[in-house]
């Protein structure tokens, strides 16, 4: 409503000069100096354009009389001459049916009735008060009483104020009403013609049965011989347009000339419209094929290019940011205790998904020519060997993928391709001894029996964690469309059992209605051949086999509403393929495998859990290496931990932005001293270095502790008893955070931050030595006191001391006889004596 708009409007009605006989078709010179008056009295152009908007919608049918004189009361309220003369332009008769605006809604009713004390069926819906009068209706019928409803009225419980929206409609779903619309139009037409045919028809048949005499007089009413009267008109004026009223008034007063005529007109108008209804029907027939499956899905609108933007390498960084921001202002804040945990946690719950990804992207990057051969070697070794030892699973064999999915492509749809050829552990209908990889049915043996509560240690760079991100969410893809295929197939087969013991007997049950209706047609792959013909269309997609727009159509046909997960698999591959071509060509990135490596072997990149604090040390010297090594990038701490058969993925980002020395030497020096200070095994140094190796733990007890490692590595070896075994399992919490000052060397504990050790079972340990250790240290202090009585007191001054003990032989003591007692306490024998008097003390 921009007012613009109108002041085109006004400019192009002075660009032509109108004749009187022209003006007055539209308005009376009454009419004209009223709204002349009106646009005077206004003064304002723009309240008079906004007058004239509520005349239009009472023309148009939008509002009633007394609405518009309450819209129109504003502006003429204040004079009411005008006032009058625009009433009386409006008539008495329109004011008299158009009911109030606040009675159109039933506000009215509402206000008389009290809905909250009414009887209520849902929570919708009251029935109206037995005292309320029903407004009189006269064309009613008795079937009419019977059937409609008198007594319950909708009566919605949201309020206006309620955020709540409904989902927008997608393109496709605008297509198939705009579909249906149209077939409801033609069929409306279709049918008013046939019952037009139908009343002339009988009118004919009772022409003929007429003399010719009775054929003059015979006339025929408004509704033209039938029982309604615009069933009739539409269908005439459909045909005859602006001279529709001649043939009916024909028709009325010389039907035996004018029936035939028009009856004959109207039959080849249906002769015609049938076959253009057809000819309709297989237009509609291919929309709704193209558009039905489309229509469901309305997550595949905006998913694709969400998607692009969530698969960057920078949304990827930003995402843990934020996460890492957010836990040190909540640490900064004392909420979070721990200062150092996972920013991201991700599940592998099926590793044999890892095979389908390798299979995925080796498949890809095998037809890269931009890629050479040494880098196409180095990333399927990363692959096949690197990747899968991070997870705990056996490495592949490349040649072997390659030549499975070549198979796979050839005759994934062949002729010679049973149904549930494919088979993956725990997939419906397999036996539980099977162990075939997902999918590309790579060739495998039972591989042995993983073991919980391992982990393996990782630091990473930026484009490390990129890749670790992106083959996460391959894997997490690739499992929720296999486990929706699963699904699809259980049901499938739940369904027909079900029509099995409900239809023995009786005709079949129709399929599915979609078909039925010819909404979709049936898919060409079996239901037990989704996932492996889901991973061949991606290969043939990546290849460039076949068109996006099929690919996602037949997606669609396979896994509905769950398919759109699907629709950027290559470009997903591609962003993989493209971080690992950066790994296996940047020198960070190959000195972070070969540190890894490296570590590896000196123990410091993962183990048994339980043993964790053993290698505590060598992991802090890891990552400090780690540290040293992505100087100019973040580095991350990436652990994977085998629980339950199942991998978790925990992600950290580690704060390095400390002050950097460019003093080589002072480097040095600081990296010699962390790793004499963090190290169990020290290296040697002289004095004239400035660093003499200073043990941590007393002699007594670093021999103990390494009695006590070397033990426990032969319990985890097996060589140890069972009841070592039992004894070994230690948690710890190594939760404490410290920084070194590269200026001053000096160490800086972080507040809030702590360590813990508990050994299992050490408890019940204690109990049982208890008495021991007592028992040796009252031995020791017996043999010392003894000693101690030999060299410094006589045998005279302990005759003496004695007998006062006992009471005897002391004249100036109260007379009491001393009682002595031997009793054991937590296990040893202790002396008690007991005095009792013969007489009581005095008081002092």
């Amino acid at each position: 409503m921009g007012v613009p708009v109108f002041k085109k409007k006004m400019k192009l009605r002075g660009t032509k000069d109108l004749s009187i006989a022209t003006v007055g078709k539209y308005g009376t010179l009454q009419e004209f100096s009223f709204f002349d008056k009106v646009r005077r009295v206004l003064k304002s152009q723009e309240v008079y354009e906004n007058f004239l908007r509520c005349i239009a919608l009472f023309n148009q049918e939008l509002v009633s009389g007394s609405e518009l004189l309450q819209l129109v009361s504003p502006f003429l309220g204040k004079f009411p001459e005008l006032f009058a003369q625009f009433k009386s332009f409006l008539g008495v008769k329109e004011l008299s049916f158009a009911p109030p605006l606040s009675d159109r809604s039933g506000d009215g009713i509402s206000r008389e009735i009290d809905y909250a004390s009414c009887k209520r069926i849902g929570s919708s819906y009251r029935a109206l008060p037995k005292t309320y009068q029903q407004p009189k209706c006269s064309g009613r019928t008795a079937i009419c009483k019977e059937v409609l409803n008198d007594t319950w009225v909708s009566f919605p419980s949201w309020s206006e104020d309620s955020t709540f929206v409904s989902s927008k409609k997608t393109p496709y779903e605008e297509q198939l009403h705009r579909c249906e619309d149209e077939r409801f139009e033609l069929d409306v037409v279709l049918e008013t013609n046939l019952a037009t045919i139908r009343v002339l028809e009988s009118v004919q048949k009772k022409l003929l049965r007429m003399a010719p005499e009775d054929q003059d007089k015979f006339r025929l009413d408004d509704c033209l011989g039938g029982a309604s009267e615009v069933i009739q008109r539409r269908a005439i004026y459909r045909i005859y347009g602006d001279k529709a009223p001649e043939i009916i008034e024909s028709l009325k007063k010389n039907p035996a000339t004018a029936v035939p005529v028009v009856l004959k007109r109207l039959k080849a108008k249906e002769e015609e419209w049938r076959e253009a209804q057809r000819g309709f029907n297989k237009v509609w027939r291919e929309q709704y094929e193209k558009a039905y499956l489309k229509s469901l899905d309305h997550q595949a609108v905006n998913f694709k290019q969400n998607d692009t933007k969530a698969l960057r390498s920078k949304s990827l960084l930003n995402e843990i940011e934020s996460v890492y921001d957010e836990h040190q202002e909540q640490h900064s804040e004392g909420r979070s205790a721990p200062a150092s945990e996972p920013h991201l946690i991700f599940v592998y719950e099926d590793r044999q998904i890892l095979e389908d990804a390798a299979a995925l992207v080796s498949y890809y990057v095998a037809r890269q020519p931009a890629i050479q051969k040494e880098d196409q070697a180095t990333i399927q070794q990363l692959l096949h060997q690197f990747v899968p030892s991070l997870f705990f699973s056996q490495p592949l064999d490349p040649g072997a993928s390659e030549e499975s999915a070549d198979e796979d492509c050839e005759g994934a749809r062949g002729p010679g391709t049973e149904p549930g050829e494919h088979k993956r552990p725990g997939a419906p209908g397999s036996p539980p001894e099977e162990k075939g990889p997902p999918g590309d049915g790579l060739a495998a043996g039972p591989p042995p029996t993983p073991l919980d509560d391992v982990y393996s240690l990782f630091f990473a760079n930026n484009n490390w964690y990129f890749f670790l991100r992106l083959h996460q969410t391959l894997c997490a893809r690739l499992l929720k469309l296999y486990r929706q295929a699963q699904k699809q197939l259980l049901e499938y087969r739940a369904e027909k059992e079900r029509e099995q013991l409900l239809c023995e007997g009786r005709r079949e049950r129709g399929g599915d209605p979609a078909m039925e209706l010819r909404l979709k047609q049936p898919s060409e792959v079996e239901l037990e051949e989704y996932y492996p013909a889901f991973l061949d269309m991606v290969r043939s997609l990546l290849e460039g086999n076949i068109d996006p727009t099929q690919y996602e159509d037949t997606l669609r046909e396979m896994f509905t509403i769950h398919a759109y997960i699907g629709f950027t698999m290559d470009k997903l591959v591609q962003n993989i393929a493209r971080q690992l071509h950066h790994l296996v060509s940047d020198d960070v990135c190959l000195k972070v495998v070969e540190l890894y490596l490296n570590e590896k072997k000196r123990g410091a990149a993962g183990g048994n859990l339980s043993s964790r604090c053993v290698r505590a040390s060598r992991e802090t010297s890891y990552q400090w290496r780690a540290e040293r090594c992505m100087a100019d990038e973040n580095c991350f701490k990436v652990m994977f931990l085998q629980r339950k058969g199942q991998v978790i993925m925990t992600i950290e980002l580690l704060d390095t932005e400390e002050a950097q020395t460019d003093d080589p030497v002072e480097v040095q020096h600081l990296s010699s001293y962390v790793e004499q200070y963090v190290g169990t095994e020290g290296t040697a140094s002289s004095p004239s270095e400035g660093f003499l190796l200073k043990p941590v733990f007393l002699q007594r007890n670093l021999r103990k502790f390494r009695r006590w490692q070397c033990a426990q590595v032969r319990a985890l070896r097996g060589e140890a008893k069972g009841a070592w075994k039992r004894l070994v399992g230690v948690e710890s919490a190594c939760s404490v955070d410290c920084r070194f000052r590269l200026s001053t060397h000096k160490m800086m504990f972080i507040v809030n931050s702590e360590d813990y050790m508990y050994r299992r079972g050490a408890l019940g340990r204690a109990k049982q030595v208890q008495p021991l250790v007592l028992l040796q240290h009252h031995q020791h202090f017996e043999a010392w006191h003894g000693r101690w009585l030999e060299d410094h007191v006589p045998v005279e001054a302990a005759s003496l001391v004695q007998d006062w003990l006992m009471g005897e032989e002391d004249e100036d003591l109260v007379p009491c006889k001393t009682l002595c007692e031997t009793v054991r306490v937590h296990g040893l024998p202790v002396t008690r004596y007991r005095v009792q008097y013969s007489r009581r003390p005095a008081s002092p």
